[in-house]
C-alpha cells in the first residue's frame, strides 16, 4: 500500500495550490490522516491533521493558510494551501497520523514557492 500525493508544482509567493492524496487500498476513511512535509536539509514535519471524525489541527506555521479535508467515499485526502510562502517549499506527503513505522510513504509531491 502506498499513499500517493499529487498536485505540487511551482508557484509564486502568495499563490495557492491544492494537493491530493490517494491510496491503493481503502485505508484513508477509517483512519486519522496527516499531511507532512520535508524541506531540504530539514526533518519531516507534520503540518496538518484530520481525525476520522473530521477534527482538524495545524502547525502554527500554516494555521489560517492551509486547510485539510477528506472525501471518505473517494478514499482521498486534500490539502488546500493559500498565501504560500517561500518557506513552504518542501516535498509534501500524506500518511496516517501517527505514521509510526508503517511503510505507506509514497514519493511525495514537490511544492516550490518562489519569492
Amino acid at each position: 500500500v502506498q499513499l500517493q500525493a499529487s498536485g505540487g508544482g511551482l508557484v509564486q509567493a502568495g499563490g495557492s495550490l491544492t494537493l491530493s492524496c490517494a491510496a491503493s487500498r481503502r485505508i484513508i476513511s477509517p483512519n486519522n490522516m496527516g499531511w507532512y512535509r520535508q524541506a531540504p536539509g530539514r526533518r519531516r514535519e507534520l503540518v496538518a491533521t484530520m481525525t476520522s471524525r473530521g477534527g482538524t489541527d495545524y502547525a502554527e506555521s500554516v494555521k489560517d493558510r492551509f486547510t485539510i479535508s477528506r472525501d471518505n467515499a473517494k478514499n482521498m485526502v486534500y490539502l488546500q494551501m493559500n498565501k504560500l510562502k517561500p518557506e513552504d517549499t518542501a516535498v509534501y506527503y500524506c500518511n496516517l497520523n501517527p505514521a509510526g513505522a508503517n511503510n505507506y510513504w509514497g514519493p511525495g509531491t514537490l511544492v516550490t514557492v518562489s519569492s
